[in-house]
């Protein structure tokens, strides 16, 4: 009995070294995780304020003034003058049907019946607002 204590005691000894050693290595390995990814986030930041200054450098007041009256000359800005009031537009052309056209001038544009209707409107229901009740 005693040898089958000490056997199932180094066998519980020798599982629970085992599970010890593989947490260990699994923390190490999380760790080594860690470290890449906050290397690879520090050098997205870095990237992002490299960014963030060619964005400055680009947007200069003065850069942009130049390459607007490099490339952008004829444009002059708005004035009153350029402004029309709605009256002085002119009216809408009315707008064509190109279908409807070549249908009138086939000679069917007349309208028809749906198949399947007689024509009565009597069992039409029309759309009605319903009241709240109280």
């Amino acid at each position: 009995m005693i040898k089958l204590l000490h056997v199932a005691a180094i066998g519980s000894l020798i599982g629970s070294a085992m599970w010890a050693y593989s947490i260990k290595y699994e923390t190490i390995l999380h760790g080594e995780e860690l470290a890449r990814l906050e290397a690879a986030i520090s050098r997205e930041q870095d990237m992002i304020a490299v960014l963030r200054a060619e964005w400055a450098h680009l947007n200069r007041p003065d850069r942009v003034q130049a390459l607007a009256d490099a490339y952008l000359p004829d444009i002059v800005p708005i004035g009153p003058e350029r402004l029309a009031r709605f009256s002085d537009l002119r009216e809408r052309p009315p707008a064509e049907d190109a279908i409807g056209a070549k249908l009138q001038a086939l000679g069917l544009a007349a309208p028809t019946a749906t198949p399947g209707t007689t024509g009565s409107t009597s069992g039409a229901r029309t759309p009605t607002t319903a009241t709240p009740t109280r």
